[in-house]
């Protein structure tokens, strides 16, 4: 079906949905380096004026990436729910939009909507939308996920505490998870990139979490941001894995390029059930995603970056994560150039997940090459939690010395919980109390010295000076 709009005397053709979706897309410069760019700013505006006439129902018609070729394809058109589609199924996508920024459109009504949206629709009426409209739809959609802690309640911020080490050092590993949680971090996950991919250095980081978790009686979850391989293998072997963590992408041909299938991660999902960890909850996958992705592995199938990474979340909401977390600066310029297009991106992938039911989160970053700077990342940052983002990162000072890169600091998280009313998760809420960390308001209490923790952590300063065996002292 070919698509067409006249603007200003001049009819602008576009021969298929690929093609309207990627020339209807803001300007990015991944989708430029990959030719799907609009080659003007009157082509862009006349292709988000023909799709916002486009009817939501051609989508199901019409596929972005062959469904015989692709298994996201064949996950998005099966798995598809016509009886929640069916309150929208008379509107464009133009009335879609008009729709979500209506008082109808509350949580109840969002929620109930997600299993009838396809990602490209989702995708879509990003794509006509302001930051103010993403934003306002997205604060009202309510996702909320439970392991050990309930995460994306309504006032909510959660943190993912990332201590990473470039040599995987416990010692390293462990003082800034204790400065992590001194500053309230880590409700959403303690989360770990291996240095070293690998069964042995996997299973040494869970057992040092998972001591201190026993140890200080924290409602927290872990995670080492290994390959599910390894995390199956990790698990086979008695490892004390909590969430199963993998990046995924919006296309077959990326997923293999990644090394995961549906199968495998069916696989996956399986075994971290079985393990039965979650005291208050049994979500416990954990994604990543990011604009790019697909187009960096040669697997973008000529789909334009933010609608092919809106299908990595037909992916995720298969598996009921517990989180799911764009990295949205961490790829690169040639694929988001500057703090604008990092900016937009963000809070695109914010709404589209949390509009297909997904609970996510935000990784606010940039490398350092990039046309950006913490400016930038502390406007995306405030955009983020008056969106209701579920969660961010926690990085000591916001310089990641193992991937090289910038995001956000437990200093930051502490910021946007203050300026916007948000707090931890309740059950840690809960624990800092207990702990001495923070008082009955919440406060945190940044003197040690002053207000010493109990003797569920018994983790003295002399103990990082000890030699490791891979787990506390």
């Amino acid at each position: 079906m070919t698509f067409a709009h006249t603007l200003a005397g001049t009819r602008y053709g576009f021969p298929d949905l690929r093609t309207l979706l990627a020339r209807a897309s803001p300007p990015r410069s991944g989708d430029a380096l990959a030719g799907l760019i609009a080659a003007s700013a009157a082509e862009r505006v006349a292709a988000q004026m023909a799709l916002a006439d486009l009817p939501l129902r051609h989508f199901l018609t019409e596929a972005v990436v062959p469904y015989e070729s692709d298994e996201v394809t064949r996950l998005i058109v099966d798995g598809h729910d016509g009886a929640a589609f069916a309150p929208i199924a008379h509107l464009t996508v133009g009335g879609f939009r008009d729709w979500l920024l209506s008082e109808e459109a509350d949580a109840a009504a969002l929620a109930a909507l997600a299993p009838g949206l396809t990602p490209e629709m989702a995708a879509a009426v990003s794509k006509i939308m302001r930051l103010q409209d993403l934003i306002a739809v997205a604060a009202r959609t309510r996702v909320v996920t439970r392991f050990r802690n309930t995460i994306g309640l309504p006032g909510r911020l959660s943190t993912r505490l990332q201590p990473n080490h470039p040599v995987d050092d416990p010692r390293g590993i462990a003082a800034s998870v204790l400065d992590g949680l001194m500053y309230g971090s880590g409700d959403a996950v303690i989360g770990i990139n291996p240095a070293t991919d690998s069964v042995e250095a996997m299973t040494a980081l869970l057992e040092m979490l998972e001591e201190l978790r026993l140890r200080t009686g924290a409602p927290i979850q872990s995670c080492v941001l290994a390959h599910v391989t390894t995390a199956l293998k990790a698990m086979e072997r008695g490892a004390p894995v909590d969430l199963v963590f993998q990046s995924i992408a919006g296309t077959e041909a990326a997923n293999r390029a990644f090394g995961v299938s549906l199968a495998l991660l069916d696989e996956a999902w399986e075994a971290g059930k079985a393990l039965n960890r979650g005291t208050i909850g049994d979500n416990l996958m954990y994604f990543e995603t990011g604009q790019g992705s697909e187009l960096s592995s040669g697997a973008h199938e000529g789909v334009d970056q933010q609608t092919v990474e809106a299908r990595c979340y037909a992916v995720a909401r298969r598996y009921r994560p517990l989180l799911v977390n764009t990295v949205v600066g961490f790829i690169g310029p040639e694929y988001l150039y500057d703090g604008k297009q990092i900016t937009r991106a963000g809070l695109e992938d914010h709404f589209c997940a949390k509009l297909l039911g997904l609970p996510m989160g935000c990784d606010v970053c940039y490398t350092n090459h990039a046309e950006a700077d913490q400016d930038d990342m502390d406007a995306l940052l405030t955009l983020l939690g008056v969106a209701g983002c579920t969660f961010i990162m926690g990085v000591p000072g916001a310089d990641d010395i193992m991937l090289n890169y910038q995001s956000t600091s437990f200093h930051d998280a502490l910021y946007v919980r203050q300026v916007l009313g948000r707090r931890p998760a309740p059950e840690f809420e809960a624990w800092l109390e207990a702990a001495g960390i923070a008082d009955s308001a919440g406060r945190l209490r940044f003197d040690p010295a002053a207000s010493p923790l109990p003797a569920a952590l018994p983790l003295p300063p002399e103990s990082f000076r000890k030699p490791s065996r891979g787990v506390l002292p």
